[in-house]
């Protein structure tokens, strides 16, 4: 049984531990509220540019003159894996759960004879899948010096990754990211932005009749590399508020255990001073009998 001074050294240690956990569950409340506005904000005109795009899609089919982007390279044999995570820890199953897609996804492909390469977005990706990936790493984005995303960002991550299709250096490019629901609930998403494909085709099917100028395949061959880096762009923000989302319910459950913990030891302490009164009490009682 430890005695009283450890118990109360551990005591103090768990109230500091508790008192950091707590401010940073408050600093992540209030991150998540920007980063959620900003997620939120983004949705619509990312649905409705997808939108746009697909009915210019559907309207182009699998024609030859279809740009590069929308029908591909006629092959699928080299893939690129872009895997965003969070630059910092401490925000529970986020980082893991976004790479443990990935891997998954990389496994399966290498299952089937493709061949794999890896850009990471975050510190954290990186170092989760350095041991079982490490090989496959083509390139590394750090944002840990932006304190906010911008569209600027997510333009650098879409220009390099048009740069690579353009020299030839894979056929498919895939997105891993986390999609905010809640602060309780995210939901880790891969993505293919290259070759583009569209769930959401409802302009396609509306019975208006839309007339492009020019042509639908020109407009597709410039708005396409816009399209991909929209979609990274809101991929990034659903990361920042997933990341921020998580943190808090990770600092949440860590200052409850803290305190959970805290009762335990004080329970202890209590314990066990008793134990030593009652000792001292029988020696003190003990030596008056033997007098």
């Amino acid at each position: 049984m430890p005695n009283l001074k450890d118990l109360k050294n551990r005591i103090e240690s768990v109230k500091n531990t508790r008192k950091i956990t707590k401010a940073m569950q408050m600093v992540a409340a209030a991150k998540l509220r920007r980063a959620q506005d900003a997620a939120e904000a983004s949705r619509p005109y990312s649905e409705r540019f997808n939108a746009v795009l697909a009915s210019l899609a559907a309207s182009v089919g699998n024609s030859e003159n279809a740009p590069v982007l929308l029908r591909g390279t006629g092959k699928k044999e080299v893939h690129l894996l872009i895997v965003m995570t969070a630059e910092r820890g401490l925000c529970g199953g986020f980082n893991s759960n976004i790479a443990k897609l990935s891997r998954s996804h990389a496994v399966r492909l290498k299952k089937d004879g493709k061949q794999v390469k890896i850009i990471t977005v975050g510190k954290k990706g990186r170092d989760a899948l350095k041991r079982d990936l490490g090989e496959y790493f083509v390139e590394h984005v750090d944002l840990s010096e932006f304190k906010s995303i911008k569209y600027i960002n997510a333009q650098a991550i879409a220009k390099e990754l048009l740069a690579r299709f353009d020299n030839n250096e894979y056929d498919v490019a895939t997105i891993f990211y986390s999609k905010f629901v809640n602060v309780v609930s995210q939901i880790p998403t891969a993505q293919q932005i290259i070759p583009a494909i569209f769930e959401d085709n409802s302009l396609a099917s509306d019975s208006a009749v839309y007339d492009y100028e020019p042509d639908e395949e020109t407009i597709l061959a410039d708005l396409l590399p816009r399209g991909v880096a929209t979609q990274i762009f809101a991929a990034l923000l659903e990361n920042g508020a997933s990341e921020q989302g998580a943190r808090m319910s990770a600092m949440d459950n860590a200052t409850r255990n803290a305190g959970d913990m805290i009762d335990k030891l004080t329970i202890e302490f209590n314990r066990s001073r008793q134990a030593v009164i009652t000792n001292e009490l029988i020696e003190i009682i003990s030596g008056a009998e033997a007098l």
